[in-house]
Parts: C-alpha cells; structure tokens; sequence
C-alpha cells in the first residue's frame, strides 16, 4: 500500500486521488465522530457558514455546526465535548470548519472518501483494507499541511492500513504536545472546552469509519462499520 501525506494546498495542482483520507484531530472529526454516537443519521459538509445556514433552514429538524464562537443561527461549535451533551437521534448536522470540512470537499471526486482522528483510526484502518485501497493521499488539514497532531494520526492510520502493529502511544503524544492541543488548552481558539483535548487523543475509541460521498449536490459523512 503506498502512502502520500498532502496539506489542502497540494492537492489543487494533484490528480484527484483514488482513495483519500482526511484528517482533523482537532476537531472536525473527532466532532463528526461524538455525532454519530450521539445518533446523528448523517452530516452534511458545508463550504462555506452561509450554506450552512441555507441548508439549515431548508430542512427543518436539521442542525448546523461551526468552529469559533456560537453565532445567530448555528445550533453548535465544533467542540467534541459539547456536541456529546447533545441528543442527536436521527438527525442530520450541517458542518462548516476551517480545514476539516474544507479537506473533505476538495478531494470529493476521488472513489473513496474517509474521514478520520484518532478516535476512528483503526476503523479507517480496516476500511481502507477491505476496500483493497493500494494508493491513499492522507489529507493533511490542519495548518496548511504541517499540523502534528494530523500528521501523526494520519501516520498511525497509514501503519495500520498497512499491516504493521503500530502502537498508537507515540502518535497520540504528538497529538497532545501540538499547537493546536496548546491553542486548545490555554482557550486561544474560541468555542472550546477544557476536555476537547482529552477527547481528541483517545485513539480507536469508535468501532466506525465516516465516509464522505456525493448525494445530489451535497457531500455526506456517514458512518462504515468494517466488516471484520
């Protein structure tokens, strides 16, 4: 299995990759992920925080998530440890980040979209080998591709896909002395938690992947459970 580390600014000039995995640690995905297990039936990825409104509105019942701040009409932050006080049953979110969700859509033409952090990893892992994916580009999202904390999840998920025995410890360290865990930690990004870090770094914790396909003009998330 070949592997390719890319930020989101390489892959405009890149043939679009037959398998892609998009990472953000923190926190589009680990987010993604507490939404499902708080029952989320699917998760729309927005470009941009006005089509997350519209399509928030369109759809009655429909809930819409963004970084930062609470702002007039979004419902959520993209926090994992507030987002999981939520009941979420059958409902769909609408999700608009600064790199994760932005990650996702630009690779949204390749055949196999996963999207993943830590709390994922192994699942993605054995997704992408039941899919028999030998060529994966591991979207870097988080600053323009030098993020550590994605970097070395994105590392951890390519060892297993691969077949190796990689303990996630030494990856998950990164993770927790990395910019974005600082940023975290001393409340420099808003619409945090003082446990979003924690929930961040608990690796393998989900039994799913989430994929990301085309449904009519939108790009869903919704999760994959591996078959073995």
């Amino acid at each position: 299995m070949e592997h390719r580390f890319a930020g989101i600014p390489e892959l405009a000039a890149a043939p679009v990759p037959r398998a892609a995995v998009v990472v953000d640690v923190m926190r589009a995905f680990t987010v993604a992920a507490w939404a499902f297990e708080r029952g989320a039936e699917k998760i729309v990825l927005a470009a941009t925080p006005d089509e997350a409104l519209s399509l928030r509105n369109a759809h009655p019942g429909w809930l819409a998530l963004k970084d930062g701040a609470l702002s007039e009409g979004f419902d959520a932050v993209n926090s994992p440890a507030l987002l999981r006080e939520l009941d979420l049953a059958g409902r769909t979110v609408v999700q608009k980040t600064t790199a994760g969700t932005v990650g996702a859509l630009a690779v949204a033409a390749s055949p196999l979209v996963l999207c993943a952090a830590f709390v994922v990893a192994e699942a993605t892992a054995r997704v992408l080998r039941e899919r028999g994916a030998d060529e994966v580009t591991y979207v870097v999202t988080g600053e323009d591709g030098r993020a550590d904390e994605d970097l070395a999840c994105a590392e951890y998920i390519a060892a297993r896909a691969g077949g190796e025995e990689a303990e996630a410890g030494p990856y998950v360290q990164r993770a927790r002395a990395s910019r974005a865990a600082d940023e975290l930690t001393t409340g420099v990004r808003s619409g945090s938690h003082p446990q979003d870090v924690e929930l961040c770094v608990q690796p393998d914790r989900f039994p799913f992947a989430m994929e990301a396909r085309r449904e009519g003009p939108l790009v869903v998330l919704r999760p994959v459970l591996p078959r073995r």
